[in-house]
């Protein structure tokens, strides 16, 4: 007897479920299924799930196709599982492909490739609404932004943009979405949310321009480097309803929210110094940020933590032969502290982030801006105590999370990111371009 394992969510359930548990089940002669449970949801940061376990188990087995139904409870379980039940094949959606080869020394593992248009079935005549997400690129690197919103409830990605057709295909091949566009216009016609990563220099066009249409937008920061365009960009969501987020994730993690209270809520007593280092390396090679671009983090965090209203600020910059800044300080001057920030481009400095306070220190380690933990000592204590939050994948399911939050409430200012603080920072980033230039 051949036997067959998959697992999923199956979270308000769609004909797309219904397809991966009918062939499933054709790989085999019987058919397990592992529904995740509530707390390791929770754990590995699948966010709105809508449904309880009970509904779920209950709705997989009504399609008549499971043998038997487990409840998956920890990461690390497939692999027990597998040897438990004396599994043959592992079957899952080709929208994780690769991700679970490393279990193919144990059984087979066969990625099917899941059911497009999805959203235009029985998705949208669930109770909640599905938002439509669609991307616009340059190129073939996602940065996961096919793979993070599955992990919030409400949101199908169909649709991927880019000026050059080949690469609008071959993205939409990759990927496996429903449709690939080179005309900006018919693109926006399908999509409820996009996410513009593109350089710099285009995204302030395509922002408004989807912002006038009525679409929500997360664009890659800074989305302009122009007071008066980014004043505009935000009367503009306003008057069309629109919410208009940049891509600093860091802004949307629960353990952020949690340092800023504790560095701000004087836990360290009045703040003295802060220093934060950050290495382009660390995002991955085929990334494209330039210097503007990574130095967005620092300042963001910078101006988070102490505040907008510094008296000074500096910079020194090293160029490379091509004339483009390869490693920069910053630094800043406020009343009663200073600030400075390290940034690497072309070299692989150690990161990390430092808060010093009149009554003790808060430490971050090397990838701060996806902040999962930070450790706190006071002065009159012997040792650290450490704090961890849940983190999983490069944390822009909470920044998608986020903006559902604020279509839901029917808001468009978010309150992560003040107008003064985006405005100080779009000041200093300015005139860093303007001298690279």
């Amino acid at each position: 007897m051949r036997k067959v394992i998959t697992y999923g969510t199956f979270d308000l359930f769609h004909e797309g479920h219904y397809n991966i548990l009918r062939r499933a089940k054709e790989e085999g002669d019987y058919l397990i299924v592992g529904v995740t449970g509530e707390s390791y949801d929770a754990e590995r940061g699948k966010l709105s799930v809508q449904d309880n376990l009970a509904t779920r188990i209950e709705n997989v087995k009504n399609t008549g196709f499971a043998d038997q139904i487990i409840v998956e409870e920890y990461l690390g379980q497939k692999i027990p599982d597998i040897i438990k039940y004396d599994v043959d094949v592992l079957v899952i959606g080709s929208d994780w492909k690769g991700k679970f080869d490393h279990l193919s020394k144990y059984c087979e593992v066969k990625y099917l490739e899941r059911t497009k248009d999805i959203s235009s079935t029985q998705l949208r005549e669930t109770v909640m609404k599905t938002y439509k997400f669609g991307i616009v690129t340059d190129d073939l690197d996602d940065r996961e932004a096919v793979i993070e919103p599955k992990h919030v409830s409400g949101i199908h990605v169909e649709s991927v943009y880019s000026e050059d057709p080949e690469i609008a295909k071959k993205f939409c091949e990759k990927y496996e979405l429903d449709n690939g566009y080179s005309d900006f216009g018919k693109f926006l016609d399908s999509v409820d949310i996009v996410y513009i990563k593109v350089p710099r220099e285009k995204r302030y066009k395509l922002i408004k321009e989807a912002i006038t249409q009525g679409k929500h937008v997360i664009s890659d920061a800074p989305g302009t480097l122009n007071i008066e365009e980014e004043r505009e960009i935000n009367e503009l969501s306003k008057e069309n309803g629109a919410v208009w987020l940049n891509n600093i994730t860091t802004l949307y993690l629960q353990a952020f929210g949690q340092l800023l209270w504790n560095a701000r809520g004087n836990l360290i007593g009045d703040l003295v110094s802060m220093r934060c280092s950050i290495s382009k390396t660390l995002f991955g090679k085929d990334n494209t940020f330039d210097f503007i671009d990574l130095a967005y983090f620092p300042i963001c965090i910078i101006v988070k933590i102490l505040g907008a209203d510094f008296l000074e600020s500096h910079f020194n910059l090293i160029k490379n032969d091509k004339g483009d800044i390869s490693y920069g300080t910053l630094s800043f001057v406020y009343d009663k502290s200073i600030a400075s920030a390290e940034i690497g481009i072309d070299y692989d400095i150690e990161s990390g982030m430092v808060i010093l306070g009149t009554e003790g220190t808060i430490i971050v380690p090397a990838d701060w801006w996806r902040i999962g933990y930070f450790k706190i000592k006071r002065n009159e204590e012997n040792a650290f105590k450490r704090y961890s939050f849940n983190l999983d994948g490069n944390g822009f399911r909470y920044l998608i999370q986020a903006l559902l939050s604020l279509i839901r409430s029917e808001r468009t200012d978010s309150l992560r990111l003040m107008a003064s603080e985006s405005e100080a920072i779009i000041k200093l980033l300015s005139e860093i371009d303007q001298y690279e230039r």
